[in-house]
């Protein structure tokens, strides 16, 4: 029997692991890492020493029943100390921990409950780091200092609007701190703290609302690098001139640029861009204003995980995560000299046992819609089983974000049993430039479930599918996608799966926590002003419409969409008599991260659309 005719059973495509976040030491000799090949994400190391495409076995340095979110090797020469980040049940109130490698040890830097911190740059002599929190006010961040060797943080400046603070970085040779706030979905502030007199300054202007994202100081001080769609439809890498306030364009292509990492020398840059959902890595000499290709990489995607390029100490090399529909995400080293260049993985991570060859690709295919777009989405066919075919259509969350071609498990796993996936990208997505992705914002917000309708009137239209089998599941907004589409599209679903959806937008925006409120409220409508329009735009209102089976996942701990959402929706619908079942995870946040719990949701799922769609193929 073929690879591709095997079946295999979805414990197999729930052991498929993946490597992220790579982070070099301050000497160079190893890179620190994220894994789930425990079932839960932890901290690992593997040495860069070894010959040819010998790849070693990487060192577990974490052991918590908790997952691991973030790490950074300390800069600073002969310290292996590594930073990073957990949290408790998915409850994502971030904590600041040290790790010495070597001994084992681990030490809390930041200690209390219900509070969220956001790590930000290490000092270059590893003596203290930047980070922000919401210790003074759940919605309000402030901007730390903290000794790496313990004790009390100090608070270089308190917020005073709504908004997460994010890359919180020391000015090389003055007392200022840069970082963005997040305080809407489109519109954020890029600051500057002067540290002598207590004082913000905005540098971004205020009368052109605009993201920035990873800014940077350049090594001399003088300038701020930063991806941001100021007077853009695509996100593009700008340089501040923070003397006179003048914006100049370092690197502006077509396409979007996701992100960029500068070199310890400040000399080369590495940024990706973002070609119709794939990734395409190049380096940029900022001495001569030239660029070059990257290696030569499958079709994937670039640090989707994570958006991290590391440069080494001596910028001779960079790593980054990647992955393709076919391959999960590894650790890759790109290294050159004057001898040349090589790439090759660090890490190589299991695939369940399942051989790649049973693996399919993702065909980009676009299908037009009901004001005469035509809306992106990624197709999965399987190869083995016999037309007309069930489809699974697979929405993403966001809404600001974007499906692309990376390895997913239950993707491969659905198409493996014979039913095909169809994963859109519908208006409000990323990745397509500025203009689409608010095309859904507040009184637009049924235009994107239209979108997801028209859909499945494509799918209807195509001989290989059956019409009457198709099947909609969704995550986070996803999920509010499933539930919309089962309320106001009810005939041309037989299915649908919402795992940590929003149900009701008042009661999601009134439970959410405080300091993504105002941010969602950009995106979705406010409050005060919108509340007729965001009742209206809620399935829970709609539930009599629903007809479908409906399946619905969440976890206790959800600290963005809360579990209300599901136990409302499923008790309206369980009153009117109809098919819905509800798993909630005790130990989860926003989705299902442990395995022992993707085991019971990801198996229920399988099931639940077996019974309703009916299996095209038989499970071995």
């Amino acid at each position: 029997m073929s690879h591709a005719a095997h079946q295999y059973p979805i414990d197999r495509y729930l052991n498929v692991k993946l490597a992220t976040m790579p982070s070099f030491s301050s000497d160079g000799a190893w890179l620190a890492f994220i894994s789930d090949l425990t079932g839960v994400p932890q901290a690992w190391r593997v040495p860069l020493a070894g010959a040819g495409h010998v790849i070693a076995m990487p060192e577990q340095l974490t052991f918590a029943e908790d997952r691991v979110l973030w790490l950074r090797c300390s800069p600073a020469p002969g310290d292996n100390r590594i930073l990073f980040t957990r949290d408790r049940g998915g409850d994502e109130n971030t904590r600041l921990y040290l790790l010495d490698p070597d001994t084992g040890q681990e030490t809390c830097l930041t200690p209390g409950e219900g509070v969220m911190h956001i790590p930000g740059q290490w000092s270059d002599d590893g003596q203290t780091l930047l980070f922000a929190a919401n210790r003074e006010h759940p919605s309000h961040f402030g901007v730390y200092r903290q000794a790496t060797s313990g004790g009390p943080a100090q608070l270089l400046w308190q917020g005073d609007a709504p908004g997460q603070l994010f890359d919180v970085a020391a000015h090389p040779c003055a007392p200022r701190v840069l970082f963005t706030r997040m305080g809407f979905s489109a519109a954020h502030d890029l600051l500057e703290l002067d540290e002598t007199t207590g004082q913000v300054r905005q540098l971004n202007p205020p009368d052109r609302p605009a993201r920035y994202h990873y800014p940077v100081y350049t090594p001399d001080g003088q300038s701020v690098l930063v991806i941001t769609d100021l007077d853009s439809d695509r996100t593009n890498l700008l340089r501040l001139n923070l003397a006179d306030g003048q914006w100049e364009t370092v690197i502006g292509p077509y396409y979007d640029i996701e992100f960029f990492s500068l070199s310890p020398n400040g000399r080369s840059l590495a940024f990706t861009l973002n070609q119709d959902g794939y990734s395409r890595l190049e380096l940029f000499d900022m001495t001569r204003g030239q660029a070059q290709p990257g290696p030569a990489l499958p079709d994937g995607v670039l640090g989707i995980y994570d958006e991290r390029i590391a440069f080494d100490p001596a910028t001779t090399a960079l790593a980054f995560s990647y992955t393709t529909p076919r391959s999960a995400s590894n650790i890759y080293y790109w290294h050159w000299s004057s001898m040349g260049q090589s790439v090759r993985p660090m890490t190589r991570m299991t695939h369940g046992g399942i051989p790649t060859a049973a693996f399919v690709d993702a065909e980009l295919i676009r299908y037009p819609t009901f004001d005469g777009r035509d809306i992106p989405a990624w197709l999965y066919r399987p190869r083995d089983a016999a037309a007309p075919l069930p489809v699974v259509v697979n929405v993403h969350g966001g809404p600001e974000w974007q499906a692309r071609p990376w390895f997913d498990f239950m993707t491969q796993y659905l198409v493996n049993r014979g039913y095909a996936v169809l994963v859109p990208n519908v208006r409000g997505s990323t990745g397509y430039g500025n203009a689409y992705s608010h095309l859904d914002d507040v009184e637009k917000r049924l235009d994107s479930v239209n979108d997801l309708a028209h859909a499945a009137h494509w799918l209807r239209a195509q001989a290989e599918f059956d019409g009457d089998r198709i099947a909609v599941v969704g995550g986070s907004y996803g999920g509010y996608m499933v539930l919309a589409a089962l309320a106001f599209h009810p005939e041309l679903w037989a299915a649908g799966v919402d795992i940590v959806g929003i149900a009701n937008f008042v009661t999601f925006l009134e439970n959410t926590s405080e300091y993504r409120r105002q941010h969602r409220e950009s995106e979705y409508g406010r409050l005060d002003t919108d509340r007729a329009l965001l009742e209206r735009v809620s399935p829970l209102n709609h539930v009599e419409r629903m007809t479908a089976p409906l399946l619905v996942i969440h976890g206790a701990n959800d600290p963005r969409v809360p579990l209300s959402e599901a136990e409302q929706l499923v008790a309206r619908l369980a009153a009117l008599g109809r098919t819905a079942q509800l798993l909630v995870f005790d130990d989860e946040g926003h989705g299902i991260k442990l395995l022992k719990n993707k085991r019971v949701a990801y198996t229920a799922i399988a099931r639940f659309l077996d019974g309703v769609l009916g299996a095209p193929l038989a499970e071995a």
